[in-house]
Formats: structure tokens, sequence, C-alpha cells
């Protein structure tokens, strides 16, 4: 795990459109929830919850100071500004240090640009770029690494099982799927060309702010855990 991270926040009374006035004051305005506890409005001036967000991420606990009380979180959701790039609200679920939460750590392959198969003139494609693993909070990595110097010939893979997996940590994604394939250039581009256009891999997920409502109520639903699966998580800012 990297760097600890640490965020104080406030509690907050204004919610609904009111909130574009904290925004427009420096402060973003969040939720904390989790099983053992009601959910809170909170909010945090903007630098310092972005600089949290993006240390953080999705795969490392923040300690928040609520109201004076310590409490350990992941963050569940985010929702920027799709033109200034600007935090509009972040929930945030509180989990304990002594029990495993389920949550999404980036993939790399190392030497990627540099691997044997691109060395010799072919083309490395890569699949997933983060899997869900189950560990303690401590035992959360930044990130997952398969090795890039396995990559030398066409038809070459790297799968989920190929990850170096430290102690503490499970990885729930199915371990057969792909990371990255090696091929020949002009094959991919005949296939390319066959399919009638340039063939893209990875997806998006937008979260709505209290601009219109927090996380959509839909997605929530099917939330358990941080990048995990079923549990209640509070509509409304």
């Amino acid at each position: 795990m990297g760097e600890k991270v640490e965020l104080t926040v406030e509690l907050r009374t204004v919610t609904g459109k009111k909130v574009r006035g904290l925004r427009r004051d420096g402060y973003t305005p969040a939720v904390i929830y989790g099983h053992d506890m009601d959910a809170q409005s909170i909010m945090a001036p903007s630098t310092l919850v972005s600089k949290a967000v993006k240390t953080a991420g999705k795969h490392q606990p923040i300690e928040l100071t609520v109201d004076g009380k310590k409490r350990l979180a992941m963050i569940k959701a985010t929702d920027a500004d799709p033109v200034k790039h600007q935090l509009r609200h972040v929930a945030f679920h509180a989990i304990k240090q002594n029990e495993e939460v389920e949550t999404e750590i980036p993939v790399v392959i190392t030497g990627t640009g540099e691997t044997p198969a691109e060395k010799a003139g072919l083309v490395v494609l890569t699949g997933a770029t983060a899997v869900i693993v189950k560990a303690l909070p401590a035992k959360l990595p930044d990130q997952l690494e398969a090795d890039g110097e396995k990559l030398a010939e066409i038809g070459d893979h790297l799968t989920v099982a190929d990850l170096k997996v430290p102690s503490g940590v499970t990885i729930v994604t199915d371990e057969t799927q792909t990371l990255a394939t090696v091929y020949e250039p002009s094959a991919l581009q005949a296939a390319n060309e066959e399919a009638g256009g340039e063939a893209e891999v990875g997806d998006e997920a937008a979260v709505e702010s209290e601009e219109g409502g927090d996380t959509p109520q839909e997605s929530q639903a099917g939330e358990d855990k941080p990048g995990g699966k079923k549990q209640f998580e509070p509509k409304g800012e």
C-alpha cells in the first residue's frame, strides 16, 4: 500500500441544488455511508479532496476525520464536470481495518513498449486494465504486475493468472481473463479492415452528481463493497 492518505471533512446541511453554492465557495460535497452507520452528508475544501482522490483512487483506504472522529473509508464513486474536469461529488464507503474488502486494483504489464514482441516489430494489444481483489485494507496493493518479458511471439498472451499477487491478497476476477496478446501487424490490420474499422478495448462508467442526484440509484443498488457487489448506498447529498 502507498503513502497514508488523510482527509478532514465537515458535516453539512446544504443539499440538493443548493450545493452549487458550496462548489462556488471552493468546497466539494460528499457522502459517507456504511453498514454500521447512518449516511452522513459531508464536505471539504476542493483542493484537499482532489488531492486525496488522486492519491488514493478507488484502491487505497483514506483516513477520514468526520466531526472529530476518525473513520477508515474507500472511495466508492466520483463525479466530475465533463468540461472543467473538476470534482462535483464523492461517495465514501466506510470500512473496518480488520475486515476484508473487495475493490478494483490497476494492472500493469511491465516493460510495455519494450517487450520482446514489440522489439521484434509485433503488436501487443492490452485487454483488462484492472482486476477485483479481496484483502484487508492494509494489504491492498497500489497495482498488480504481469511480466511483459513473456510476450515474445505471435499468439503469446498474459492472463489474470500471470499476475504477481502479494501475500494476503486474493484475486476475485476470473483468472482466464486476458491482459495482453501478441499479434502480427498485417494480420491485425486485415482483421480491422474486415471488421470495417478500428477495434478498441475498454469502457467507461459515469456517475451523476447532485446536480440531478448523487450516484445513480440503479447503479448503487448493484454494489455492496468498494468495487464489489450488492450493497445499500444512500442516494442524495
